[in-house]
C-alpha cells in the first residue's frame, strides 16, 4: 500500500476538525440546581439519543455542545428526580430545578438503633418532616411550634403564648395516667432532655395551695425548645411500639428523632439570612357592653370613664428579629457544618420576651475505607422572660386579677407609687416590677465512628460507636418586691425573692455490630445486635425569701429563708437483637427484642423484655404485577411492645423534714414507696397499606392501630389511721385505637410550574379496659369546676363534673347512670384532625400554606368563669345561651354553675388554622453581582384562627404537659400571630 501524503493527511484532518466543529459547534449553557435555588454540583446533562453529555461544576453551572436544534437534554442527579427540557436555541440561559427523588431519601428511615432501610420496605408507620417543612415557609419562634398539623397521629397544645416555648405532644392517644406521657426526643443520637421545670412561683400564686413553691402551674418552658429548627435536616417520629420497641423502656409515648445538617460535597457554601418579624395577638376578648347602671352597681361612679386594660396590657405589635450563618462544605473524606442564630423576639406583654443565641459545628472525616467519625457540637444560651400568668389564688397573677379589674379604676401610678387595685392586685404594677425569668446555658454533643471489619461484596461486618453528652444549667430568677399593693399589708410575705438552680447532665453510650449478608437467590439478611449505657443526673435548688423591709431583694436581706432541693438520678443499662430478612425488596421482615434495666424499677437489676415482629409485603415488585397505573402497593402489618419507666420515687417511702423541740430532723411521710414497682408496658399491633399511582405522583399511607398499655401507674389511696395516704403502684388497662392517612398528590410537575398537595387526616380513642383500683378522678381543680374521671370501660379522656340539683330520681338516672354523682359532659379527645399543605412553584415564586382543622376536643374554660364572677365578661349582657330568653349569658352560666351544673364551663376546643403561609421569590442569578442567590419573601404564622372557644386560645393549658389536665385553661398569656419578612443570600 502506498504511503499517504503529508498534505493529504493534513487536508483530511482538517476536514474532520471542521466537521466536528460544525456539528458539536452550538453550545448551551446553564445551571443546575435545587428547589431552594441551592447548587447542584456533578448533575449529569446528557443529550438525549446519544452519548454526547458533560457534567455541572461545583457552583452547578454547565456547557455542553450539541450536534443540532432543536434538540432534548436529560439531567439527572443522585437523589433528585430526573427531567427533560427542549432546546430550541442558545441564545438562552438554562436554569433547572431538580426536586428530591422521594425514593432515594427512604434510605435515611430509621430502622434499628444503627441500620436504615428504604421506606417502601416498612412495615410501620414512621412521619418524616424535612428540613424545608420545618422552617422553608416560616420562621419559628422554636421547634416544638414547627410540628403543629405536619404529621398524623399527634395531638400538640401549646402551654401558653408565653415565649420562649412550652408544649405537650400526645402521640396516638393517651398512654399514662400518672406517667409522662411526653415522648423521647433523640439528637444526633443524643437522649435530650425535655424536662418542664417549676420555677417556684407558687409561693406568690398560691395556684395550688401556698407553702410550697413547687407546682406545674407556673407555666414553665420544655427544654426541646432550646433546638434550633434551623439546624435541623430530618425529624423522624416513632408513633408507637411498633415502630420504637427497640427504645425499650423510654419509648411508651413514642420517638422523636432528630437528625441535624452536615456539610455536602462540593465548594464551601456561606449563607445569610435575616427574618424580621411582626407579633401581634391572635385574639383580643373585648369589653363587657357597660351602661351606667351596671358600673353604678359594682361600685363605680357614675358617667366613668373607661379604660380598656386588656388592650392596654396586650394590643401590641411588636417586631421580632432571628438573623443567621451558615457555611459548610466537604470533600469526599470530609465535611463540615457551621451555623450560628441569634433570636430576638419580644413579648406582647411589656418586660417579657425570648432571647437565644445559639452556635452548631457538625464534623464527619473518613479516615481510611473502613474507619470514620462524625461529631456534633450544640451551644444555646437563652433568656426568657414569661411575665406572672396562669392560675393564681391569691389574685396576683396578671391574668387572673385582670378578671377582677374594672375599666373605671385607675391604676397608673403618681409620683412611681402604683395605688391599690380592686381585684387586690395592680396589673400595670405587676407588669412593670415583677420578674419571671428563665436562663439556659445548654451544651449537646455526639460522636459516632464506623468501624468496618468485613468489607466483602455480599458479606459486611461494621463495629458502630455511639455516645452522647446533654448538658444544661437552667437558673430561673422570680423577683416579687415588697412595694407591690398586694404586700403592703405587713401581715402578707411582705416581698419575696425566688431563685432556682437546675443542673442536668445526661449521657449515653452505645456499641452495635452490623452484619450484612446478601446471597444469590435475593435473600439479603441484616443482623444487628447492641448493648447501651445510659445515665441521668439532676439536681434542683430552689430559694425563697420572704420579708424584706427595703427595695433591695436578695436574698440574704430576707427575714425568711427556706430551700427546697430535689435530685433525681437514673442509670439504664440493656441490650438489642434484631434481624432483617429481605427478598429481593418483594418480601421484608424483621423480629428483634430489647431488653432494659434500670434504677428506677423497684428491682433495679430484673430484665424487661420488650418484642417486635413485622411484615411488609412489594406486591408491585413481583412478575405478575401487570397493572401498570399502580405503581406501588404494600400491606403490611407491625407488632412492637415498649415501656415507661416508673416515676424516680415511685420505689420509695419518702420522709418528711419534721422540726422536734428545734432541732430539725425526719419522720416518716404519708406517700408509700412499692419496692416491687415496674414499668408500665405497651403493646401495639398496627396495620397498613400504602399505594401509589401513576408513578407515584399519587401516594396513600393508610394505618389502623390498636394500643394497649397494661401495668399502668395508677395512685391507691389509704385510710389515714395507716400512716399513709398514697402510694403509686401497677394496676390497669388502658387501650387506644386509631386510624391515619396521608394522601400526597403532585398535581402539576413542569419546568415553570408545579404543585403539590398533602393530606392528612387521623382519629384516636382511648378506653380503660381494667382498673385495679376504685374510679377516681384527676386533672382540673374540682368536680364542679369539671374534672377527668378515670372509669372502668370509659374514656381516659371524658370530662365530668356534678349535675343540678333538684333532679328527678329519673332524670339522674339518666345523666349518672353509675350513681357515683357525676355527669359527663365532653371528652378532650378530638373527633378527628386533618391537615391540608400545599407547595406551588410558578417561575421563580414559591407559595406555600398549611391549614390545621381540629374537629372536637373539648376544654375546661376557667377565664370566662373567673370574669363571669367579676361580671367583667365580653359577653355578660348577650343572650344567646338561655332557652328561655330570660336571662343575660354571665347570670346564666352563673346560675347554672351555682345549683351544681358544670356544663356551662366545658367548651368545644375545636378550631381551624392557617398555621403557615409564605410568599417568596428567588432571583435569576446574576442579577446581584458577587452572590451566588438572593431570595426574598413574606410568611405569616397563625394568622386565621377561626374558633367557637369563648377565650384567648382552645390550645392553652394551665398545668403544662399534664397527661390529662391539659385541657383545662385558666388566664393564660394570649396566643400571638406572626407576619415574617425574609431574606436570604447565598454566596
Amino acid at each position: 500500500m502506498k504511503k499517504m501524503s503529508f498534505s493529504k493527511t493534513l487536508l483530511i484532518n482538517a476536514l474532520i476538525f471542521l466537521f466536528s466543529g460544525f456539528v458539536y459547534g452550538q453550545t448551551i449553557k446553564g445551571k443546575i440546581v435545587d428547589v431552594n435555588g441551592e447548587s447542584i454540583p456533578f448533575a449529569n446533562i446528557i443529550e438525549k439519543g446519544t452519548t454526547n453529555g458533560t457534567t455541572s461544576n461545583e457552583n452547578g453551572e454547565f456547557s455542553l455542545n450539541i450536534k443540532k436544534l432543536p434538540a432534548v437534554v436529560t439531567i439527572s442527579s443522585l437523589g433528585f428526580v430526573t427531567v427533560e427540557r427542549n432546546i430550541a436555541d442558545t441564545n438562552t440561559f438554562l436554569q433547572v430545578t431538580l426536586r428530591e427523588d422521594s425514593d432515594v431519601l427512604e434510605e435515611v428511615v430509621i430502622s434499628g438503633l444503627a441500620t436504615t432501610t428504604k421506606r417502601s420496605n416498612l412495615a410501620n408507620t414512621v412521619s418524616t418532616i424535612s428540613a424545608a417543612e420545618l422552617t422553608q415557609v416560616t420562621s419559628q419562634s422554636g421547634f416544638d411550634s414547627a410540628l403543629s398539623g405536619k404529621f398524623t397521629g399527634a395531638e400538640i397544645k401549646a402551654n401558653s403564648g408565653a415565649p420562649g416555648g412550652g408544649i405537650s405532644m400526645r402521640l396516638r392517644g393517651v398512654t399514662s395516667i400518672f406517667g409522662d406521657q411526653q415522648p423521647l426526643f433523640v439528637v444526633d443520637g443524643v437522649y435530650v432532655d425535655n424536662s418542664s421545670i417549676s420555677s417556684g412561683n407558687n409561693i406568690v400564686s398560691e395556684a395550688a395551695g401556698g407553702g410550697n413553691p413547687s407546682s406545674n402551674q407556673d407555666d414553665a418552658s420544655n427544654r426541646i425548645a432550646d433546638i434550633d429548627p434551623e439546624d435541623i435536616e430530618t425529624v423522624e417520629i416513632l408513633k408507637g411500639a411498633s415502630a420504637a420497641a427497640l427504645y425499650g423502656s423510654r419509648a411508651a409515648g413514642g420517638v422523636v428523632i432528630i437528625t441535624t445538617k452536615r456539610g455536602k460535597e462540593g465548594k464551601p457554601r456561606v449563607s445569610f439570612s435575616q427574618t424580621v418579624g411582626l407579633r401581634s395577638p391572635t385574639r383580643l376578648l373585648g369589653l363587657r357592653d357597660w351602661d351606667d347602671s351596671e358600673v353604678v352597681a359594682l361600685g363605680g361612679p357614675a358617667n366613668a370613664k373607661l379604660r380598656d386594660y386588656e388592650a392596654e396590657l396586650f394590643d401590641h405589635t411588636r417586631i421580632s428579629t432571628t438573623t443567621r450563618f451558615t457555611t459548610s462544605g466537604g470533600s469526599e473524606r470530609s465535611d463540615y457544618f457551621f451555623g450560628v442564630t441569634y433570636k430576638d423576639e419580644p413579648g406582647l406583654v411589656e418586660n417579657t420576651g425570648y432571647e437565644k443565641a445559639a452556635a452548631r459545628l457538625n464534623i464527619g472525616q473518613k479516615f481510611t475505607d473502613w474507619l470514620d467519625l462524625y461529631v456534633t457540637s450544640n451551644y444555646i444560651s437563652s433568656q426568657a422572660d414569661r411575665g406572672f400568668f396562669n392560675n393564681g389564688n391569691a389574685n396576683r397573677t396578671i391574668g387572673y386579677a385582670l378578671a377582677f379589674t374594672y375599666p373605671w379604676e385607675n391604676l397608673s401610678p403618681t409620683d412611681g407609687v402604683y395605688p391599690f387595685g380592686g381585684a387586690g392586685s395592680n396589673v400595670l404594677e405587676t407588669i412593670g416590677l415583677t420578674t419571671n425569668r428563665e436562663n439556659v446555658n445548654r451544651f449537646i454533643g455526639s460522636a459516632k465512628s464506623n468501624i468496618k471489619i468485613l468489607n466483602g461484596e455480599k458479606n459486611r461486618l461494621k463495629l458502630v460507636l455511639e455516645a452522647g453528652f446533654d448538658q444544661y444549667t437552667l437558673r430561673t430568677t422570680s423577683i416579687f418586691p415588697r412595694e407591690l399593693t398586694y404586700f403592703r399589708d405587713r401581715s402578707t410575705l411582705k416581698g419575696a425573692s425566688i431563685s432556682g438552680t437546675t443542673r442536668n447532665t445526661n449521657y449515653n453510650l452505645s456499641a452495635f455490630l452490623v452484619h450484612n449478608l446478601s446471597l444469590n437467590n435475593g435473600l439479603q439478611f441484616t443482623t444487628q445486635t447492641g448493648t447501651f449505657f445510659q445515665d441521668f443526673d439532676r439536681n434542683t435548688v430552689i430559694s425563697v425569701g420572704t420579708g424584706f423591709n427595703t427595695s433591695l431583694t436578695s436574698l440574704s436581706l430576707a427575714e425568711n429563708l427556706s430551700s427546697q432541693q430535689v435530685v433525681r438520678l437514673q442509670r439504664d443499662t440493656g441490650f438489642f437483637v434484631q434481624e432483617e430478612i429481605n427478598y429481593d425488596d418483594k418480601i421484608i421482615g424483621t423480629i428483634g427484642i430489647r431488653g432494659d434495666k434500670s434504677t428506677n424499677n423497684g428491682i433495679s437489676d430484673k430484665m424487661y423484655y420488650y418484642p417486635k415482629a413485622n411484615l411488609a409485603i412489594n406486591l408491585h415488585k413481583f412478575s405478575f404485577w401487570n397493572i401498570k397505573e399502580i405503581t406501588s402497593l404494600k400491606p403490611r402489618i407491625a407488632y412492637g411492645e415498649a415501656g415507661r419507666f416508673p416515676n424516680f420515687n415511685d420505689q420509695f417511702t419518702l420522709a418528711a423534714p419534721q422540726f422536734i423541740g428545734g432541732v430539725s430532723g425526719f419522720a416518716p411521710g404519708t406517700f408509700k414507696g412499692d419496692p416491687t414497682i415496674g414499668p408500665e408496658r405497651q403493646k401495639e399491633l398496627e396495620y397498613g397499606l400504602d399505594l401509589g399511582l401513576f408513578d407515584n405522583r399519587f401516594t396513600l399511607e393508610a394505618t389502623v392501630y390498636n394500643k394497649k398499655i397494661s401495668d399502668l401507674l395508677i395512685q391507691e389511696n389509704f385510710p389515714t389511721s395507716s400512716g399513709f395516704t398514697r402510694k403509686i403502684k401497677n394496676g390497669g388497662e388502658l387501650e387506644n385505637t386509631g386510624i391515619e392517612l396521608g394522601l400526597n398528590a403532585n398535581f402539576i410537575e413542569k419546568e415553570d410550574f408545579s404543585w403539590n398537595a398533602n393530606f392528612k387526616w387521623w382519629k384516636n380513642k382511648s378506653k380503660i379496659n381494667k382498673l385495679d383500683v376504685p374510679a377516681f378522678t384527676e386533672g382540673g381543680f374540682a368536680a364542679f369546676l369539671g374534672t377527668f374521671l378515670i372509669q372502668e370501660g370509659k374514656s381516659a379522656t371524658q370530662i365530668v363534673g356534678t349535675y343540678p340539683s333538684g333532679l328527678t330520681p329519673e332524670e339522674i338516672a339518666v345523666i349518672d347512670p353509675d350513681g357515683d354523682g357525676f355527669a359527663v359532659y365532653g371528652n378532650a379527645e378530638p373527633d378527628f384532625q386533618m391537615s391540608w399543605q400545599n407547595n406551588i412553584r410558578y417561575k421563580n415564586f414559591d407559595l406555600s400554606f398549611l391549614w390545621h382543622w381540629k374537629k372536637g376536643g373539648d376544654g375546661i374554660n376557667l377565664t370566662t368563669f373567673l370574669y363571669d364572677n367579676a361580671g367583667t365578661t365580653w359577653d355578660f349582657d348577650d343572650t344567646d345561651l338561655d332557652p328561655t330568653g330570660t336571662l343575660t349569658n354571665g347570670p346564666y352560666r352563673l346560675g347554672q354553675i351555682g345549683i351544681g351544673n358544670t356544663a356551662p364551663l366545658v367548651e368545644d376546643a375545636g378550631y381551624l388554622r392557617l398555621r403557615e403561609v409564605g410568599l417568596f421569590y428567588t432571583f435569576d442569578e446574576g442579577v446581584f453581582k458577587g452572590v451566588e442567590k438572593v431570595k426574598v419573601g413574606i410568611s405569616g404564622r397563625n394568622l386565621i384562627n377561626i374558633f367557637d372557644y369563648n377565650s384567648y386560645d382552645p390550645e392553652a393549658s394551665n398545668f403544662g404537659n399534664n397527661v390529662l389536665a391539659n385541657n383545662v385553661e385558666v388566664t393564660p398569656y394570649p396566643a400571638s400571630k406572626f407576619v415574617n419578612f425574609h431574606l436570604k443570600v447565598n454566596f
